[in-house]
């Protein structure tokens, strides 16, 4: 919760057109944040494994909120590319080792089969918190963005102390729900234990949900400028953000019973199509059906999130579970970055509106790669991993 309470999320893009930088400016910076930390999420991913799931957090949460703090001294558009930079790698540390020490504090327990029901009150807690802090963060800005920026600063770094005293530290060698044991698989390098989990299902589903993030992640962001080019206020651009980070955050309550109903195969595409409705709705230029489209919308793909971040969890083996996590973490954020850049160019040449529109196109092509999945009823899984021994906790 604390590390969601980032009051500058919702207005940051205000912040940055104030500053002087154009839609395209901001699209690459965007673009670069992400395409970093989809690189650094490899290298991060390890470090993980082997210095400890909670270090990495610690690290990257640091990092962030010294980048933060850099964002708002400066007015210089190099020195924003360097901060984003960092803060691209502090993304990466968090990455994949926030929900691998999840997932993995679970394994300890034996309670690994109620994940999707945690990990979605997990995500709501954030998303709910993070929601709260734009709406607070959209009246701070009228104080000044120093404390905007300075608040998100200090929320981070009380996480860090939350984290070190609350939280133990599991390492990739404290594996215990491996079928091969330490003997069979224990010293196999990252890239090979990827190698045997990698299903083409599996692989598909990577490349989709990255579509979906590389969809929803700039739609997000990017409707701050389509509200505010619609005629929203800047205090209004905030609620309205807030209030879909509010939805964004309860529906994953659903999570369980979706899966269960419905399963990752199913809601997979209707995720993507609800995506891609939104962003032809965002399209029509009118202010009040950009909101309802947004608000109505944008929670659906929180939903799938969750789902698919089990089935990720579940097909690859606690020893390196924080490197392979990363691995799939850094294809989600190549496609999030080009996204950006994607949409960001769309939005300066054709305006904000009818960038929107076109830019449904990628949801819809992420739906015609799953419908061999959903046809065939391919595997994603491997069996690789056993449940987790109830003596272990």
């Amino acid at each position: 919760m604390l590390a969601n309470t980032l009051f500058q999320r919702g207005v940051f893009v205000l912040f940055l057109y104030q500053r002087g930088f154009s839609a395209g400016q901001v699209a690459l910076l965007q673009t670069l944040l992400y395409l970093v930390s989809g690189v650094a999420e490899l290298p991060t991913g390890v470090i993980a494994d082997r210095i400890g799931r909670r270090a990495s957090i610690v690290i990257g949460q640091v990092l962030i909120a010294g980048c933060l703090l850099g964002q708002v001294a400066s007015s210089h558009y190099w020195v924003f590319l360097a901060l984003f930079i960092g803060q691209g790698v502090g993304m990466a540390c968090v990455s994949g080792s926030d929900t691998a020490l999840l997932y993995d504090l679970l394994v300890r327990r034996g309670a690994t089969a109620g994940y999707v029901r945690i990990r979605s009150r997990f995500t709501m807690l954030g998303t709910v918190t993070s929601g709260a802090a734009i709406v607070l963060g959209g009246q701070l800005q009228q104080i000044s963005w120093e404390v905007v920026y300075a608040g998100s600063a200090a929320c981070l770094a009380l996480a860090v102390v939350v984290l070190m005293s609350r939280v133990p530290e599991i390492r990739g060698a404290d594996a215990v729900d491996e079928r091969q044991g330490a003997e069979g698989h224990g010293d196999a390098s990252a890239w090979r234990a990827m190698l045997r989990v990698a299903t083409p299902a599996l692989v598909t589903l990577v490349v989709v949900s990255g579509l979906m993030h590389a969809t929803l992640t700039p739609y997000i962001i990017f409707t701050q400028k389509t509200l505010s080019d619609q005629g929203a206020g800047t205090a209004w651009v905030s609620v309205v953000i807030s209030a879909g980070f509010f939805v964004g955050g309860l529906t994953p309550l659903l999570s369980d019973r979706a899966d269960r109903h419905l399963g990752y195969r199913v809601i997979v595409p209707l995720s993507l199509l609800t995506l891609a409705a939104a962003l032809a709705l965002s399209g029509l230029g009118l202010v009040w059906v950009t909101v309802a489209a947004f608000l109505a919308l944008v929670g659906i793909p929180e939903i799938t999130a969750v789902i698919v971040d089990n089935v990720f969890n579940e097909a690859v083996p606690s020893r390196h579970r924080a490197s392979l996590l990363s691995m799939i973490a850094f294809v989600e954020s190549a496609l999030i970055g080009i996204g950006y850049l994607v949409l960001g160019t769309l939005m300066d040449g054709l305006g904000s509106s009818v960038g929107m529109a076109i830019y449904a196109v990628v949801p819809l092509l992420a739906c015609l790669l799953w419908l061999p999945v959903l046809f065939r009823g391919a595997r994603v899984t491997t069996g690789f991993e056993k449940p987790a021994d109830r003596k272990a906790s």
